[in-house]
């Protein structure tokens, strides 16, 4: 009996412990979670960025990715189709205007320009031959004119004596028709002799002018090719930086290919790149920011490309200050066209908190708390937005602009 006795109280005792071992740790699990809610409900103000309302403009811009070029960029192109005799200039170099960059092989134009030379010389020979034989011919007819003049008025003055003489019976009919005949007939001969001598003038005359002119056609082929010879000899067009070129000694290339670009010094502006969604809201003269390691050059949209590649629109952008220091061939910028400006309008530091335009709920400081306002955001430029007339904000204000998620379920908060 005192073994069953004894039994029953030790499981007794044993439920109590129990018991009291579950109700320290209910306890302890309830004070954690009122710590954990109470830390919560308050944040270290250094662990929040926080942006004070103020007047000021805000500008309404399209972002777009920009990249610094030169504002002229000279294209060299093969003259002919040869191949790279010698690389003299390598891309990178800075040259001047004259400076030989590289030598293209000019044997076949050097040939060119020597049958060229004999196609000239031919026929400068034939327009010396047509001469001397136009002269010739022509002093030939001249003088068989010349003589049948003569023969002519001979002829005329033995018809007019055959005239008389047949008058008064003395000379026969024949004779004075055989006289009649002489005189038609050296009519005839001088008519003859005068139209060849114009046909003559015309015809070799013709073929003097068509030499003439076959040879200031091998004289322009030649002046062609002289030029090709000249720009074997591949040269700097001004001074400037030799941005891109061929390295290959005896590659081969063709007529037009390209075979250097030589870029002005120090005077650039931007090339930029954005979503033709945008397209309808740029035009030319928009204000622009060209942006790079917190320095600011103000610009104007100068020219927007006609053509969309891939969904995007490129535009050219002139710079306020074309030579500016920070400025290099190819450097990435920031681009921001502006395509509105509030001014003295109410304004805050765009962060986390933020969401583009429209109502939203923001926490603003006051008296050590953070309080839960219905805010209206209008336009924004990416570093600041602009609040809307009207919400219940003023100048001076505090709001926090960073991430406020884990506050999303609070009307407020305590800031320490």
């Amino acid at each position: 009996m005192d073994k069953v006795i004894s039994q029953q109280v030790l499981q007794q005792r044993k439920r109590k412990q129990w018991l009291l071992a579950g109700a320290a740790l209910l306890f302890i699990c309830g004070a954690s979670w009122g710590v954990n809610r109470i830390a919560t409900q308050s944040a270290s103000l250094s662990e929040l960025r926080v942006s004070e309302v103020r007047i000021g403009q805000v500008d309404n811009t399209i972002n777009a990715s920009g990249v610094v070029i030169p504002v002229h960029e000279e294209q060299i192109s093969s003259p002919a189709q040869t191949r790279i005799r010698k690389i003299i200039a390598k891309a990178g170099q800075t040259v001047k205007a004259g400076e030989l960059l590289m030598v293209l092989d000019d044997q076949a134009v050097r040939v060119a320009i020597d049958n060229l030379r004999e196609q000239i010389s031919q026929q400068d020979i034939r327009v010396q031959t047509l001469s001397n034989e136009l002269e010739a011919q022509l002093k030939r007819i001249a003088s068989e004119i010349e003589l049948l003049e003569l023969d002519l008025q001979s002829n005329k003055v033995k018809l007019a004596r055959y005239q008389k003489l047949g008058a008064t019976g003395i000379t026969s009919q024949v004779d004075l028709q055989a006289a009649e005949l002489a005189v038609k007939r050296n009519e005839v001969q001088l008519r003859q002799h005068r139209e060849s001598l114009v046909d003559t003038r015309k015809t070799t005359s013709s073929n003097i002018e068509s030499a003439r002119l076959q040879r200031s056609i091998f004289q322009k082929q030649m002046e062609l090719q002289q030029s090709l010879l000249e720009q074997t000899q591949v040269k700097a067009p001004f001074d400037g930086l030799l941005t891109w070129a061929m390295t290959d000694e005896g590659s081969s290339v063709n007529t037009g290919q390209l075979i250097a670009k030589v870029s002005e010094l120090n005077n650039f502006r931007v090339e930029a790149s954005v979503s033709d969604f945008y397209a309808r809201y740029l035009s030319p003269g928009q204000a622009v920011r060209v942006e790079y390691s917190g320095q600011v050059i103000k610009g104007e949209v100068q020219t927007i490309l006609p053509e969309i590649q891939n969904g995007t629109v490129k535009l050219l952008v002139s710079l306020a200050e074309p030579h500016h220091a920070a400025l290099r061939h190819k450097l990435r910028v920031e681009t921001n066209i502006i395509t509105d400006q509030k001014d003295k309008t109410l304004m805050v530091d765009i962060g986390p908190a933020i969401n583009g335009k429209g109502r939203q709920e923001v926490f603003v400081i006051d008296n050590g708390k953070a309080v839960k306002r219905s805010v209206e955001f209008g336009v924004n430029d990416g570093k600041h937005a602009e609040i809307i007339a009207g919400a219940a904000i003023r100048s001076g204000d505090k709001i926090i602009v960073s991430d406020v998620s884990k506050f999303k379920h609070l009307d407020s908060f305590s800031v320490r």
